[in-house]
């Protein structure tokens, strides 16, 4: 039997590597990591989403019950060491670099993550006068339809925080994460990275193609248990829960604004990936409710 091949690595990452080895005599490296993930997930959702906890948590239940009490005690550590290793550098996809490391998604999935210095390149060329778009919009929102790990996503607040950081605003509150990925390893990989860097947002699981997001459904799957969307801790914060009543009240009643606080800029990296294009929108007389544009068929435009 051939010897498995692990890609380079940081001291970090061979930390993690060493732990999620021990698990490694009854199960196979794909079954943990896996397990990880969604057990990583459901930790971090369930600490704040209350409406979809109790599926989540029942899930979680069934997974660990699969490891012995000494098996069980590795996974908080594996936990561990990723919030650790994304406070001591954030501008990484550290889930993404250990993914490809340990050839899960060439083996699983013929999924080839972008390196994250390509993703710190275009957000670079996607991110421009972040403060004057806020100034003018309020916020801005930034969608990547294929969202692998999330390594756009991470590079894009990374940007946006250096752009910030002598402004007046703070880019958790002025920027709204969103991602889809049919893959539910690698969507919940995003969701947790974008939890622990701040990111107010959310991620669906799902075909871009053929279940898109669309106008209104992430807030409505907000109170519906079976849906399959993760809302960051961040999304719930007050600032970001204040927004949706006034998006709800402006839906309720169609409420017309101009350019100010509750307007919104969208970014879509899924199109900067193809072309390397910024796609906005800066349609000042839209109701307050209409958060993104729908296209007749209900699919989200983001032009």
């Amino acid at each position: 039997m051939a010897t498995k091949v692990i890609r380079s690595v940081n001291d970090d990452q061979k930390e993690f590597i060493k732990a999620i080895s021990s698990l490694s005599d009854r199960f196979n490296t794909w079954e943990i990591w896996s397990d990880f993930i969604l057990m990583f997930a459901t930790a971090l959702s369930n600490a704040v989403d209350k409406v979809h906890f109790e599926k989540r948590e029942q899930n979680y239940l069934k997974i660990i019950s699969k490891y012995n009490k000494t098996e069980q005690q590795a996974f908080p550590h594996l936990m561990t060491l990723v919030t650790l290793a994304l406070e001591r550098d954030k501008s990484r996809d550290f889930l993404g670099e250990l993914y490809m490391a340990l050839d899960l998604g060439n083996h699983w999935k013929g999924q080839f993550f972008t390196p994250y210095c390509i993703c710190a390149a275009m957000a670079q060329m996607s991110v421009d006068n972040i403060e004057g778009q806020i100034n003018e919009n309020g916020l801005i929102s930034v969608n990547d339809g294929c969202c692998g790990a999330g390594a756009l996503l991470i590079a894009f607040a990374n940007e946006s925080e250096k752009q910030l950081a002598d402004s007046k605003y703070n880019w958790q509150n002025h920027i709204l994460f969103t991602a889809q990925d049919i893959d539910r390893v690698t969507g919940l990989m995003c969701y947790i990275q974008m939890s622990l860097i701040g990111c107010a947002g959310y991620v669906k699981i799902g075909d871009s193609l053929t279940s898109p997001m669309t106008q209104g459904e992430a807030d409505y799957n907000l109170t519906v248990p079976e849906s399959d969307y993760w809302y960051t801790p961040m999304y719930f914060s007050d600032v970001w829960h204040y927004r949706r009543i006034w998006y709800s009240i402006g839906e309720m009643f169609n409420l017309p604004v101009n350019c100010g606080d509750l307007q919104k800029t969208t970014i879509d990296l899924s199109i900067t990936e193809k072309d390397n294009q910024t796609a906005m929108s800066n349609n000042c007389q839209e109701p307050i409710a209409q958060e993104l544009n729908e296209e007749k068929n209900g699919q989200l435009s983001l032009l």
